[in-house]
């Protein structure tokens, strides 16, 4: 519908919205936009899309992961031990497990788990002798739990996720020698 003002100026607003119904609606999109990003940093979520009423809003944030090795140097003197186990893992980070002959990498893209139940002892533990179909881990996607087993026997000797870590396809996650 096309209202007329006493400008003469013809402007089209919906039938019964006046310019102040307009700012309280934008004031309430706004505080609900407020509250999806303070439920994004209480919940550790990246993204939240929510539809009401014909209004689509979608909040995200964008994730930076960035591996960083601590200088060896900056180690207090007193923290051998501590010295030593950091030099393995910047080595081990240095290493493309993925060209291992011994990797079991992701066959999808899921998050990974070391045990079945929060609690539970680990399927695997490094050093560890498996047998070829044994379990070594669960990927939850789609809200389905699904077994990884072992392709060949074999001793694990690196385990390359943490509990509850997303992974993606073809991502290294175990390697049995």
């Amino acid at each position: 519908m096309t209202k007329r003002r006493k400008t003469g100026v013809d402007k089209k607003e919906p039938t019964g919205m006046s310019a102040k119904t307009s700012d309280s609606k934008g004031s309430a999109e706004r505080e609900m936009i407020r509250e999806l990003a303070e439920l994004l940093n209480e919940t550790g979520l990246s993204e939240i899309e929510i539809e009401k009423s014909g209004l689509r809003i979608r909040v995200a944030r964008q994730l930076t992961v960035s591996a960083v090795a601590a200088p060896v140097a900056a180690l207090p003197a007193a923290a051998p031990a501590a010295a030593a186990a950091v030099a393995p893992a910047a080595s081990e980070a240095a290493t493309d497990f993925s060209k291992h002959p011994g990797a079991v990498k992701s066959p999808m893209v899921g998050t990974a788990y070391r045990a079945a139940e929060p609690g539970a002892a680990p399927f695997i533990e490094i050093g560890k002798r498996v047998g070829a179909g044994d379990t070594l881990l669960i990927i939850e996607a789609m809200k389905t739990m699904n077994q990884i087993p072992a392709p060949k026997a074999g001793t694990v000797s690196a385990i390359l996720f943490e509990n509850g870590q997303p992974v993606e396809f073809g991502e290294p996650l175990v390697i049995i020698e």
